[in-house]
């Protein structure tokens, strides 16, 4: 399977043509990455394909996947978990692009893929504790807030 067939997967009800599939890897940033690559979109992928991509250049193209199906909704579950601090700001980028337009459902444990979302709901062991946006959350000084502080005083 190629990139761009990799991509394309994620509407299988029709042929995707090149230019969605390549709007899709702009918008989930990782079309120049696949245009410095020997063969481009046709360069395979996967067990059978000889390119090396990073966690973090995968993810993307999992976000173009995504994104080229155009959904309305869109659920991203622990989207940037496996990702280093540095390869996590650039699909953090992309995801923020992604929500553009579009309602999305984000389940994360790192407080930095969710601080921009519109609404966060804080929820332990399957309870809601409380929600509204980062800022007014923080304000509160309640569960978000001490989870923030936490993250924070790792780095």
């Amino acid at each position: 399977m190629t990139i761009g067939e990799n991509i394309a997967y994620g509407d299988n009800s029709r042929n995707v043509p090149l230019s969605e599939i390549q709007e899709a890897a702009k918008q989930a940033n990782i079309h120049l990455r696949i245009l410095s690559l020997p063969q481009g979109y046709d360069t395979k992928c996967g067990n059978a394909g000889h390119t090396q991509l990073s966690g973090g250049e995968k993810q993307r193209i999992a976000i173009a996947r995504a994104l080229v199906r155009n959904p309305r909704i869109l659920l991203l579950d622990e989207a940037t978990s496996a990702l280093d601090n540095k390869a996590e700001l650039i699909v953090q980028e992309a995801l923020d692009a992604a929500r553009s337009g579009r309602t999305c459902v984000t389940i994360a444990h790192r407080l930095t893929t969710i601080q921009n979302s519109d609404k966060i709901a804080v929820v332990e062991r399957g309870r809601l504790k409380e929600e509204g946006r980062h800022d007014e959350l923080l304000k509160r000084h309640g569960h978000y807030y001490r989870l923030h502080r936490a993250a924070h005083s790792k780095n």
